[in-house]
């Protein structure tokens, strides 16, 4: 689409300088769309929306590369992170369980550091052995080996509803036992910003790999273990932390807290779509996410032969995919998107475009 590409050119040059604030973005969507004022997208409009199954897989294909893309980027394991697979930091309860939905709760209080940064946050749960009676055999439907299942994030409302937002999808064999491991980093980073006094609660859906009946009945064989007296107590959900200490690693190009007049360095900037008036219900996914920006000051040499002052700016930069809605006329379609230079990845000092890390 057009004004697309117009949108990601101008979301290029915006996050040049610091980093790309909510501001930032809402002004390029604003210029390159020829809008005077944001689309009056109201709640009534997500009341009947169906995501296609097509957008719903383009969004989770984009999620999975975003989170492995994200994963090839963090510090060097080695004395960084705290977390070790296979080893809970966290246990959690299932608080519900049907054939096709779970309910997970993590008591959170205090289980990050202080001057810490969650950096990967992998919850692990049990998959016990496939349950009889939703096996049924059909010789003339096509083998169905595995079940999609999705980890989302739940946000609880102040009016006691709530609001979901996917964090991780994958395929799980059917006829496996074992552990399986997802990423859910995005629901922790959004926990720790919005809700820290309470728990964080998770939700587990178990569909079909593909479209029909017959895959979604299969995909019942799948359950994880619950709490249930009879099962083994070892199989309870586990939520293990990655954190970067930044006492330690913050030189490293964070910045550091406590300081009251810092050199050129990243700090944390989380952009909150759900709290954003002219966001939260045009984006669809994700709920928020760390945009980090970049701060501080830059030394500046004895003589700077013509070439200009030195500042502080982002010198590397990483895309987010986005799900999010249209107006078209009376009726609204949903968008999905990667767009790059959403998050900071590494600040330094620039001279006229030339950067010196």
């Amino acid at each position: 689409m057009a004004y697309l590409a117009s949108w990601i050119l101008c979301i290029a040059l915006l996050v040049t300088v610091e980093g790309f604030s909510s501001e930032d973005m809402k002004d390029a969507m604003l210029q390159k769309l020829g809008l005077s004022e944001v689309p009056r997208i109201q709640k009534r409009d997500l009341e009947n929306l169906v995501i296609p199954a097509h957008i719903k897989n383009k969004y989770l294909s984009m999620l999975k590369l975003h989170n492995k893309r994200r994963r090839r980027a963090l510090p060097s394991l080695a004395g960084i992170l705290r977390g070790i697979p296979g080893n809970a930091d966290i246990s959690g309860e299932f608080i519900y369980s049907d054939a096709t939905r779970q309910w997970i709760v993590f008591d959170m209080d205090a289980r990050i550091p202080e001057n810490s940064e969650v950096t990967m946050a992998e919850l692990k749960l049990y998959k016990t052995v496939p349950r009889k009676r939703y096996m049924p055999e059909r010789k003339n439907h096509r083998p169905v080996n595995n079940a999609r299942v999705s980890i989302y994030w739940v946000e609880i409302l102040e009016n006691g509803s709530n609001r979901t937002s996917v964090v991780d999808s994958r395929l799980i064999p059917i006829h496996e036992t074992g552990w399986f491991s997802f990423d859910v980093t995005q629901a922790v980073h959004y926990w720790s910003k919005t809700q820290q006094k309470t728990p964080m609660h998770l939700e587990v859906w178990i569909e079909g790999e593909r479209p029909g009946s017959y895959a979604a009945e299969m995909a019942k064989g799948v359950h994880f273990t619950t709490q249930d007296p009879s099962e083994n107590a070892m199989g309870r959900p586990e939520l293990v932390l990655y954190t970067l200490n930044l006492d330690e690693f913050g030189a490293s190009g964070d910045c550091e807290a406590n300081t009251d007049t810092p050199t050129c360095c990243r700090e944390k900037y989380f952009i909150d779509f759900r709290a954003l008036t002219w966001t939260q219900y045009w984006i669809i996914e994700p709920a928020g996410y760390q945009a980090f920006r970049c701060t501080g000051a830059c030394k500046q040499p004895k003589r700077n032969y013509g070439y200009g002052e030195r500042k502080c700016a982002v010198v590397e930069s990483a895309p987010l995919p986005m799900m999010y809605l249209v107006k078209k006329g009376d009726y609204t379609e949903i968008e999905v998107a990667e767009f790059p230079n959403m998050i900071v990845e590494k600040c330094g000092c620039t001279v006229d475009n030339i950067s010196v890390v």
